[in-house]
């Protein structure tokens, strides 16, 4: 009969639960807002940003998502600058989610209070993304907690991701220098944030899957927690 297999330990369990959850979120979250928006509206459009969808009928969807994704970064545990800056990110996700932006709001229901608002929204955002990128570019890079190192191919995407992230964000705070009529039919906001997002995502999924199949205690090993038979006198 065969032995079963040896499962990793339970922290390492629990935070690759963790990083897979934020990623499918982050992963998820674009084509949830954008595809759902359309099947609501029944018209093929888009809106300016991610953000801007808190002022649609995606609101409950928008606000859920970003909450979850600062709750699961909040919770997440694994070395302490990895927990220091979870944390910070996490809040500012939740603030991400609560402080509206104004893109997308209705015409003439703006007012000084709401563009205070929405400046907030937008430092939170910026300051978010820049995190989520230091996550890819230094933390995913790094060896785990035994010592490994990640392999060449991974952290050359966790960097690309991180990059990606980057050029994304100084694409969108450019773009502000467009005509609006320009931004209101390229929508360069909308595709840099789904791109950053994407990556964000995709760079987490695959860490929590790289640190799952590295904690995993090779076949023959003791199960953690359970001490080896003594060898024989």
């Amino acid at each position: 009969m065969d032995r079963e297999r040896p499962k990793p330990p339970q922290d390492a369990m629990t935070v690759r639960r963790l990083r897979l959850g934020i990623g499918s979120v982050g992963i998820s979250l674009p084509v949830v807002l954008i595809v759902g928006h359309l099947i609501v509206t029944r018209r093929p459009t888009l809106l300016d940003s991610l953000s801007g969808y808190y002022h649609t009928q995606m609101r409950d969807i928008f606000v859920g998502a970003m909450c979850a994704v600062g709750v699961f970064l909040i919770s997440y545990r694994y070395r302490r600058l990895d927990d220091m800056l979870g944390t910070v990110a996490g809040v500012l996700a939740i603030v991400v989610a609560l402080f509206p932006t104004t893109m997308g709001a209705p015409a003439g229901t703006v007012s000084a209070a709401d563009r205070a608002t929405g400046m907030v929204h937008q430092a939170a955002a910026a300051a978010l993304f820049l995190l989520l990128a230091v996550f890819c570019l230094f933390l995913f890079t790094r060896p785990d907690r035994a010592g490994a190192p990640p392999g060449r191919a991974a952290n050359r995407f966790y960097r690309a991701c991180g990059m990606l992230i980057l050029v994304a964000v100084g694409l969108a705070l450019a773009s502000t220098a467009l005509p609006a009529d320009v931004r209101h039919t390229v929508k360069p906001v909308l595709w840099c944030e789904t791109v950053a997002v994407l990556a964000f995502g995709a760079a987490w999924v695959a860490r929590s899957e790289a640190l799952f199949a590295a904690s995993r205690p090779p076949e023959g090993a003791p199960e953690a927690g359970r001490e080896a038979a003594p060898a024989p006198s």
